[in-house]
């Protein structure tokens, strides 16, 4: 999902860098002290395997990538904010190291995978988590990267480079992520399970380790 330099007009990629600034500096207050000593070891692993999982993508329509992203795991084992500053490390560590997406554009990118991702896959997840967790899970990873993918298409369909073909870049964008997002749940699910299992004590209270127990 990464977006490359050129892509985006610099009116849309100052928007985007603006509302992602804005974003994360509230993140950044409501987690101001409230790291746990269960969640520090916690958010670095998340961060390397998000890391790690981000760098394996293929190109698609135009210049974006599908990968796994992970907003939505982030945000379910560290909560939304937490979540969103630990994606955003991610993404812009991997632009200004490794080249994976724009410098120019790096406020979208963030915007679209550790916002967008992030809060509406922790909003799914939470609002199902209560009938069917590993659902709410699977729901969280598949309709986040949907939602980020979209927000990534409007961007783009603003845009010069794509001759202001909105509704194409949103359809093309939106079908495809509909389709590839079910991996990322299935994903999203499956390494959950494996955390709850092996790790229940770093995370909030759940239907699943209270059958467990």
């Amino acid at each position: 999902m990464h977006i490359l330099d050129g892509f985006l007009d610099l009116a849309v990629a100052a928007v985007c860098a603006l509302a992602s600034i804005a974003v994360l500096a509230y993140a950044a207050r409501r987690v101001d002290g409230e790291l746990s000593d269960a969640q520090a070891p916690l958010l670095g692993i998340v961060a390397a395997g998000i890391f790690a999982a981000q760098m394996l993508d293929w190109p698609i329509v135009g210049g974006t990538s599908a990968h796994f992203v992970g907003g939505a795991f982030a945000a379910i084992l560290l909560g939304p904010h937490l979540g969103a500053l630990c994606v955003a490390t991610v993404v812009t560590v991997q632009a200004l190291v490794f080249g994976d997406g724009g410098v120019v554009v790096l406020g979208a990118n963030v915007f679209n995978m550790a916002i967008v991702e992030v809060y509406v896959g922790y909003a799914v997840y939470r609002a199902l988590a209560n009938h069917h967790e590993l659902g709410a899970a699977f729901a969280a990873g598949w309709l986040g990267i949907t939602a980020g993918a979209l927000s990534a298409a409007v961007q783009l369909g603003l845009s010069s480079a794509f001759a202001y073909e909105l509704g194409t870049v949103v359809l093309l964008m939106g079908a495809g992520h509909l389709v590839l997002g079910l991996i990322e749940g299935a994903i999203t699910a499956v390494v959950y399970r494996a955390v709850v299992d092996a790790r229940p004590d770093v995370l909030p209270a759940s239907p699943l380790r209270e059958v467990k127990a």
